[in-house]
């Protein structure tokens, strides 16, 4: 009896295996907005790391977070607003539910609006030719963003339910 003839099929199944789940996982779509492509994602650990892994190919990173927030939890549907800095032209205007989005922004002087929950965070963002830029906004933890979102709190919702 030959091992190698029984080794060579399940090596030939563990390689296709991992070819076929690495093409499982699918990019992010690449959307359009004003004229410029932005891709987001990030909300799993594989996509966090594909967003990670492809972000200095594009000219702009935005990565959105609440400070002391739980593990796997991420601000949802951040509005994002991108200007010149110097005209305040807008460039683009696109809303986001996931931690990254990348731009391909052309070089320039931009200051970048994100709004979760009626609280709008700014920061300034150089984009230079070849080189991939990047802005972190971080929320703090102590807002209510129910309560600046116009949502029911949670003792409103029990008081409801409750009849109370």
């Amino acid at each position: 009896m030959n091992p190698t003839r029984f080794w060579r099929p399940a090596a030939a199944l563990a390689i296709f295996g991992i070819f076929t789940s690495a093409q499982a996982l699918t990019n992010p779509p690449i959307r359009m907005a004003q004229g410029i492509e932005y891709m987001c994602g990030g909300k799993s650990s594989a996509e966090a790391a594909f967003m990670q892994t492809v972000a200095p190919r594009w000219a702009a990173t935005l990565e959105f977070a609440v400070s002391r927030g739980r593990p796997g939890q991420f601000p949802g549907d951040v509005s994002v607003v991108v200007r010149e800095r110097y005209s305040g032209r807008l460039v683009m205007e696109a809303a986001t539910g996931s931690p990254f989005m990348l731009a391909r922004l052309d070089p320039g002087a931009y200051e970048v609006e994100a709004t979760l929950g009626g609280i709008t965070l700014q920061q300034s963002l150089t984009v230079f030719n070849g080189t991939s830029s990047k802005a972190q906004f971080v929320w703090p933890s102590n807002v209510d963003f129910a309560s600046a979102m116009g949502l029911p709190r949670p003792e409103q919702q029990a008081a409801v339910q409750t009849g109370r």
